[in-house]
């Protein structure tokens, strides 16, 4: 993709076009403040730049029927998810819709050099499947804080060997198009604010509870990153004083209380201690826990595993009942590994949230689990870099 788009006008088209998919020229002048004259030379010049094109007759509204437009069917996007323990990496046209999806187990700890080899070689099986000869731009996701005009991680806590790598620049080079980087939780609100529960939300807080705990912060439909881009890291907010030690060096964190990390190490505290013989179990089968183990232990009606969901759910609920009566969403989204723990973690966040903001926050705030599961982060992705391939030069 080379051409892009040349005003404000054009920016608004492409993305009509890209989050409502083909359209007629009568019902995207229904959008957008132009006259029909000037409208006409708008599209007329975007369909000289290839990036749309014409798509048949539109249904009449009487008179003359329009041409339908959509964007270039050829566009492709990447979007990659890199998550603590995993990477997700996926094609998309240019509606954002997911032509291809691959997902492999992998630790962010061995460094961006690792990391990335697997991403690239993710990328190439996709292309060579015949999803996409190349791609137009790529949106990444990373788990840690990303100083996002530079596409930089600075100081990610669980990320050794990262702060400071140039993800964006390196790898804008090996795949040959535009790149941008942001943190994965930003990502994950934007992948449900296009195609999942926060369709319809202007406002609203994204929280992922995987390894981590992350906020992405939605105000009036655009991302709130803050002045250097770490805006929304919550599981840093100190949750009991000299509490546990973090991995970001504090201590007290919510991250070291409720993540996928400190519930797995909780969950084998109460095997060892004979808390819990369905856990015990897991363990002795399997040499060590994780969050799913927990999922199931609960699912059985383990009592421990109930109690390890509702008190991390608790504390977790806190630090949202505050966010919650600061920013005042109309929506809170909760995704993540750790919400396979379900409506267990559900209720015990709900609890807290609607006992302790004020009511005139929650009288009509829905607190829902995410719709996408690991595909948010992808479309999130592609959306990231659409968003900056659909603005002008």
């Amino acid at each position: 993709m080379t051409a892009r788009p040349a005003n404000a006008h054009q920016a608004r088209l492409l993305r009509l076009l890209r989050d409502g998919g083909p359209n007629s020229r009568a019902q995207l002048g229904d959008q957008i403040d132009l006259s029909r004259s000037k409208l006409a030379v708008e599209v007329d010049r975007l369909l000289e730049t290839g990036l749309v094109v014409a798509d048949g007759l539109a249904a009449s509204r009487g008179g003359r029927r329009s041409h339908n437009i959509r964007l270039a069917p050829e566009l492709r996007f990447l979007g990659v998810d890199i998550g603590a323990t995993s990477v997700d990496v996926a094609v998309t046209n240019a509606e954002l819709e997911v032509l291809g999806h691959i997902t492999q187990p992998m630790d962010v700890r061995e460094g961006p050099v690792a990391v990335f080899e697997q991403v690239l070689a993710m990328a190439a099986k996709l292309k060579a499947s015949g999803l996409a000869e190349g791609f137009d731009g790529a949106g990444i996701g990373v788990p840690g804080p990303v100083r996002f005009p530079e596409g930089v991680p600075v100081a990610p806590p669980i990320m050794p060997g990262w702060d400071g790598f140039p993800v964006r620049e390196a790898l804008s080079q090996e795949l040959g198009c535009p790149v941008m980087v942001d943190n994965d939780v930003n990502l994950m609100a934007m992948g449900e604010q296009h195609a999942g529960v926060a369709r319809q939300a202007r406002d609203f807080l994204c929280v992922k509870i995987g390894t981590g705990i992350g906020c992405g912060i939605v105000v009036g439909g655009e991302v709130y990153r803050g002045t250097t881009g770490s805006a929304g890291d919550i599981g840093h907010i100190q949750v009991e004083p000299d509490g546990r030690p973090c991995a970001c060096g504090n201590k007290g964190c919510l991250e070291a209380y409720f993540s996928g990390a400190a519930l797995a190490r909780d969950a084998e505290d109460a095997a060892r201690d004979g808390r819990s013989p369905e856990l015990a179990g897991r363990l002795e089968s399997a040499g060590k826990l994780s969050a799913a183990d927990v999922a199931v232990a609960a699912a059985a009606g383990d009592a421990t595993a109930l109690d390890l969901i509702r008190e991390g759910g608790n504390r977790t609920g806190q630090v949202i009942a505050s966010l919650v009566s600061f920013f005042n969403p109309g929506l809170v989204v909760i995704g993540g590994g750790v919400t396979g723990l379900g409506h267990t973690l559900l209720a015990a966040l709900r609890t807290q949230v609607y006992r302790q903001s004020l009511p005139l926050a929650t009288g009509n705030l829905p607190i829902v689990l995410g719709e996408l599961g690991p595909t948010a982060g992808v479309i999130g992705g592609a959306r990231l870099i659409s968003d900056h391939l659909f603005s002008p030069a």
